[in-house]
């Protein structure tokens, strides 16, 4: 059996991506494409995360179970994140349009992006091409947006985004 040495920031992501592909077939290649990650990147993550039991054996479907559960209790610890200094970006956490549409601040979270025009302090992508990925699939980026309310947010915002995860993965 494989050694498990431990998980990586783009694991989510790309765990993420597949759940919000719906149920629709994809390959290797397609997956990589659609992250702008490289096709062994993904490979080497997808056997990580069957290792780690948050995909199954034929590293197709997710155990949404298990990556609800990692998202809710470690990935605030595993992953940490502290808003850093102020840069052009795409909102997230609270201030991702579905967060906005219930809370209301004062400060703006964004992943850096020198295209974006929202300003807002600096919250660090999972991996490094993850802004571009997101601009193609809305619930994908709603999905690593709630996540990084999990990492950074506030009780309340915490609790909403926990309850949006499980709705959106069927739990």
């Amino acid at each position: 059996m494989r050694k498990h040495n431990g998980m990586r920031p783009q694991d989510i992501a790309i765990l993420l991506k597949i759940c919000a592909n719906g149920g629709n077939p994809w390959n290797l290649a397609s997956l990589a494409h659609s992250l702008r990650i490289s096709n062994s990147e993904v490979s080497e993550s997808l056997s990580r995360s069957q290792l780690a039991g948050l995909i199954d054996a034929t590293k197709k479907r997710v155990n949404r179970q298990n990556l609800f559960d990692f998202l809710t209790h470690g990935f605030q610890y595993v992953f940490p994140q502290h808003p850093g200094p102020m840069v052009r970006g795409v909102p997230t956490a609270h201030s991702h349009p579905f967060m906005k549409s219930t809370f209301t601040s004062d400060s703006v979270y964004v992943w850096p992006d020198g295209h974006s025009n929202e300003v807002g302090f600096q919250i660090d992508p999972l991996y490094q091409r993850q802004v571009e990925a997101v601009h193609e699939d809305e619930l994908f980026y709603k999905l690593l947006a709630l996540s990084d309310v999990i990492r950074v947010g506030k009780v309340r915002e915490k609790s909403v985004a926990v309850e949006e995860i499980k709705r959106e993965f069927d739990l």
